[in-house]
């Protein structure tokens, strides 16, 4: 009975991996995938804006 309980754990986290998996592949696309889209491409557009700001004097 000690192979059972030293298997139990890697196969539960192998069980909760692969529903890990398969939901981040699933939620890919869809109707929130516009929203998505816009919502990293206005992070990356303040990100590049904040970069390319000039320094005020003295700083």
């Amino acid at each position: 009975m000690d192979y059972v309980s030293a298997l139990v754990p890697p196969v539960v986290m192998a069980v909760f991996f692969v529903g890990l998996v398969v939901t981040i592949i699933k939620s890919q696309g869809g109707p929130n995938k516009a929203k998505e889209d816009a919502a990293v491409d206005a992070a990356l557009a303040h990100a590049e804006a904040a970069k390319q700001a000039p320094r005020p004097e003295g700083v």
